[in-house]
């Protein structure tokens, strides 16, 4: 090593030596054994919220962003730029550029809100999409959630080498030569911040891939994650399979299991190998819907079952049965109670039938919670009546049912005693994990054919399920979100058993290729409006986000078909709240001198634990935030500290304190009262901790 030493000091060009010197201590430092591959760090990173100017770094949006330009001079629309290694000016349009950022480069991201979907107004909880480079996200994630997550569930790219969504299957060409090296690249560096969001103590990663990489992944996650405990699951997706001449048909995929702390499985009633197990042994209640549907069960034919069922406006429960109105007697002639709507047996063509109970029986089935009203709607005053019959109550009492809980109106949480638990095999083979069947066609039949190879619903479930079935409040991350899978699976484990499991989604918005080239022939252009809106966040991830939650398709059509294990149908949509962003960049000066807090709300929200709808602060001349429904405060001139305490004082259930102040004696001054708080001291907390894109 004294001999390379003495020949790099003979090198006169000092940014030569010093990137020979760096390259020099690369290799120095490189494994001998284990896994061993080239870095290929990210060369930059578009910043399409940057205005361009004199003096940026820039790239065309049609070309490699690694190709970059300096600025020299903008006037009239048009750019003079030089090419940043060859110099060579060239004169280019300013809307055919976008300002980059190297990688090592602080770049300081904000999130604009994009829309939300709030069809669960009662609830403060609120699960969050994030439209993002996966690794800038991460970045943002390990600052808000640092050692706090229960579950990551990623399904990354396979690296078949396939031109369709980048982070589907496609990262790079399939005859390039070192396509393993780059994915793995890709995959160590996202890998090694999701291990800073796992909780320690009590946590799972999960991950889905096929025969192109597992090896190669299996190898990495020893090394990155060699403190935790790892299995590999071999999963069946599809029985008649891919056929390949001369080989083997492929029906499955790999998930490994990373597990942390005391993270174990909980106990099931069927070993995976075989669903009609599950059939047979474990089963939710049923519930039936109240209105009687034959026929034959109109008003006139048992007139003891004509009545009206008075449901609270606000909060969709039941306040009261109603008495039988007789024959003759108009039904809208009946007094309601104040605050309550007057629900009928009422069938879709108009025709007055039956409800199911005589209104004693009625009674006193919802006083047991046996009664409860689903999907109610605030503001169309609709919703569906469902009961337990009487066969279901009977196993209730005799004890072949066992009560679990109560949901918010008052209703039963039931489920059938589970009989012969056994530990599930690491094979498995489950009729609802089909990926055409249970992914591509329940995708389909809410957004039409926008994804292709969506994972089955039913697959996912089942694989959170086994690590957050006893973890109500449980923090889920998927950030190769792709079609929104994980997200559904989600809320159909919280309608299953009244859970309040949050998820956060991130996905960038790339468009496929063949799309890319349509557009780009169109003259439009990455970052464009009509670009963005056909991105895999925008396209596919949010509209199937938004009509899973609503029960409709993107026609506003309700959904056929009930979900498998519960019965309840897919148009009754899911009593959930979720919040998209987009994840930008602001200037760092101006984020010093205080200029953007607007901008960093979202941010703060998130951090404070995502309470309720996310919140805006209108008045720029504001000198304080207090939210208390989003349990955090934010006192904006410190001058206004002593009025800012009293406030807070009304509010004991704000947890999350900002302080916007400069004056580090000053902070910590203030703070000394709010020991049992989490304090934050803005802009420095912000401008340390929140930076991106960095090598740290």
């Amino acid at each position: 090593m004294a001999a390379i030493h003495d020949l790099l000091a003979q090198v006169q060009d000092d940014a030569l030596r010093a990137r020979l010197e760096q390259e020099i201590n690369k290799l120095t430092k490189q494994k001998k054994f284990g896994l061993v591959f080239e870095e290929h760090l990210p060369e930059c990173t578009p910043l399409y919220d940057v205005s361009v100017k004199r003096g940026s770094s820039v790239a065309k949006k049609t070309g490699s962003v690694s190709t970059m330009y300096e600025v020299l001079a903008v006037k009239d629309g048009m750019a003079v730029c030089a090419h940043k290694i060859t110099e060579e000016q060239e004169v280019i349009p300013v809307s055919d550029l976008v300002c980059v950022a190297q990688f090592g480069e602080p770049i300081y991201p904000y999130l604009k809100p994009l829309d939300s979907v709030c069809n669960a107004p009662d609830s403060d909880l609120w699960h969050t999409l994030i439209e993002a480079d996966n690794y800038h996200a991460l970045q943002l994630l390990e600052y808000l959630y640092a050692g706090k997550v229960d579950c990551i569930y990623i399904d990354p790219p396979y690296n078949t080498g396939a031109k369709d969504w980048k982070y589907n299957n496609d990262y790079v060409d399939g005859a390039d030569a070192y396509r393993h090296s780059k994915w793995l690249s890709m995959m160590e560096k996202r890998l090694r911040l999701a291990k800073k969001l796992l909780n320690p103590r009590d946590s799972v990663l999960i991950i889905t891939i096929d025969e192109k990489e597992y090896l190669h992944l299996g190898c990495l996650l020893e090394e990155i994650f060699c403190d935790a405990r790892m299995q590999m699951i071999t999963s069946v997706i599809s029985a008649k399979g891919v056929v390949r001449t001369g080989q083997f048909s492929r029906v499955e995929e790999y998930i490994f299991l990373i597990e942390y702390g005391n993270s174990s499985l909980v106990p099931t009633v069927y070993n995976m190998l075989d669903d009609e197990v599950k059939k047979a042994s474990q089963r939710s209640i049923e519930w039936l819907g109240f209105r009687r549907r034959a026929p034959q069960a109109k008003r006139e034919s048992r007139p003891n079952q004509f009545y009206p069922i008075f449901v609270e406006n606000a909060t969709g429960e039941i306040r009261s049965i109603g008495d039988v109105v007789k024959a003759g007697i108009d039904r809208n002639t009946i007094s309601v109670p104040e605050g309550c709507t007057a629900l009928w047996p009422i069938s879709k063509d108009g025709d007055e039938r039956l409800w199911s109970l005589v209104p004693d029986q009625a009674r006193t089935n919802l006083k047991k919670g046996y009664l409860r009203i689903n999907n109610w709607k605030s503001e169309e005053k609709t919703g569906t009546v469902y009961y337990l019959p009487s066969g279901t109550i009977k196993d209730i009492e005799t004890g072949k049912a066992v009560v679990t809980g109560h949901n918010p109106d008052g209703s039963i949480v039931a489920r059938y005693i589970e009989e012969g638990v056994t530990p599930p095999k690491r094979v498995w083979n489950m009729k609802t994990h089909n990926a055409e069947l249970y992914g591509t066609n329940i995708i389909n039949t809410m957004i039409g054919k926008r994804f292709d190879y969506p994972k089955s619903l039913y697959a996912v479930h089942d694989a959170l399920r086994f690590y957050v079935a006893k973890k109500a409040d449980a923090l889920i991350v998927d950030f190769f979100a792709g079609s929104g899978t994980t997200l559904h699976a989600i809320n159909l484990l919280n309608a299953e058993d009244n859970g309040k499991r949050r998820c956060i989604l991130v996905t960038n918005n790339e468009v496929s290729d063949n799309e890319s080239k349509i557009l780009q022939k169109k003259k439009i252009m990455p970052g464009d409006n009509k670009w963005n809106e056909l991105g895999i966040a925008r396209y596919v991830t949010w509209p199937r986000t938004v009509c899973s939650i609503e029960g409709h398709d993107i026609n506003g059509k309700p959904l056929k078909g009930s979900y498998i294990g519960t019965d309840a149908p897919m148009s009754d949509g899911f009593k959930a709240n979720v919040a998209f962003f987009k994840l930008g960049f602001l200037d760092k000066t101006a984020v010093a001198l205080g200029r953007q807090l607007a901008e960093l709300i979202p941010v703060l929200w998130l951090k404070s634990g995502a309470h309720g709808p996310c919140p805006e602060l209108k008045d720029s001349n504001a000198t304080m935030m207090i939210q208390p429904e989003n349990r955090f405060a934010i006192l904006i001139d410190e001058k206004q500290f002593s009025t800012f305490e009293e406030e807070l004082q009304k509010y004991p259930k704000i947890q999350t304190i900002y302080f916007v102040t400069d004056s580090d004696p000053g902070y910590r001054e203030m703070i000394k009262g709010y020991a049992d708080k989490d304090t934050y001291q803005l802009y420095r907390d912000y401008l340390d901790n929140f930076r991106i894109n960095t090598r740290r």
